[in-house]
């Protein structure tokens, strides 16, 4: 009974402390998001009656929203796995004894806390027309490249995301490695085993709630990557990276609400189905290795 009454205490110590925090988000997250959701299914903000899903079946007509939706999805697809398989080998890399360690973790690092112009002003620099590289490029002896209105626009963007979440992605991996028991890998090595086989049974399975966390950031941010497009290359991009946050960007400045809402539920809707079959994967993926 002591212990019962303890953690009921505790959990209104902590109900209390949360309440600022989940007021702000209902404010600022959950309540604007279920207006829109119900706006979604209106013909308009104010005033709007009930249409159904008249707003969703023009949206998945619109050639600019698909267009949007097919680049976003192969972006992720493409730049997730990249980055995850990058930031794990060099987590293996540095959880050795590497010369300069801190360095690089630091050097990795700097682009988490670099601010977004910084970001966008070097990656001008690099890219510009008449940018660096293709300066480098002239005096090698190649033509200049017009990075960001081409299809090479799409390589610049998965470079900047690479680029920025590599290191935090990293980190995670980094912290999973070190609450590995060393004691495992000292009698898988007394049995014979390989590093393949340590890495197989050991590593990845132990790192398999870093793996999940690592995976869901790593698609979040996948769909942030529209702040830096959208100061490199502008409200219209190039049509390889024309994202969907472009099109819910433009039709709010069109203030057409309706396919905004629309367009913003379904990428929610998406992500909260990757989600679901993300956790499902795990568990049986726990089950299956115990």
């Amino acid at each position: 009974m002591k212990i019962r009454k303890q953690l009921n205490n505790d959990g209104k110590v902590a109900a209390f402390f949360l309440l600022p925090s989940l007021i702000g988000f209902a404010l600022f997250y959950l309540i604007p998001f279920v207006m829109g959701t119900i706006y979604s299914f209106k013909d308009g903000a104010v005033g709007g009656s009930f249409v159904g899903l008249f707003n969703y079946k023009e949206l998945l007509a619109s050639a600019s929203f698909l267009k949007a939706a097919t680049n976003t999805f192969w972006f992720t697809a493409i730049n997730v796995p990249l980055v995850i398989g990058i930031s794990l080998i060099l987590a293996l890399c540095l959880h050795q004894t590497v010369m300069f360690k801190n360095a690089i973790i630091s050097s990795f690092i700097l682009p988490i806390v670099v601010p977004v112009a910084s970001i966008v002003m070097l990656w001008q620099i690099l890219f510009d027309w008449n940018g660096t590289i293709n300066l480098w490029m002239v005096k090698m002896g190649f033509s200049q490249i017009d990075w960001m209105k081409s299809d090479w626009s799409i390589v610049v963007v998965s470079l900047v995301y690479l680029w920025k979440n590599i290191g935090y992605n990293m980190i995670i991996f980094l912290a999973g490695l070190q609450n590995i028991p060393k004691d495992y890998y000292e009698i898988a090595e007394m049995e014979g085993a390989g590093r393949f086989f340590k890495f197989r049974q050991i590593t990845l399975v132990y790192l398999t709630p870093t793996m999940f966390f690592v995976l869901l950031m790593s698609i979040i941010n996948s769909f942030k990557v529209f702040r830096e497009t959208y100061l490199i290359a502008g409200d219209y991009p190039y049509d390889r990276i024309y994202m969907i946050q472009h099109y819910m960007n433009n039709m709010f400045a069109s203030l057409n609400v309706q396919k905004l809402t629309a367009a913003a539920s379904l990428m929610v809707l998406c992500i909260l189905i990757l989600v679901f079959i993300f956790f499902a994967i795990e568990r049986r993926y726990r089950k299956f290795m115990s």
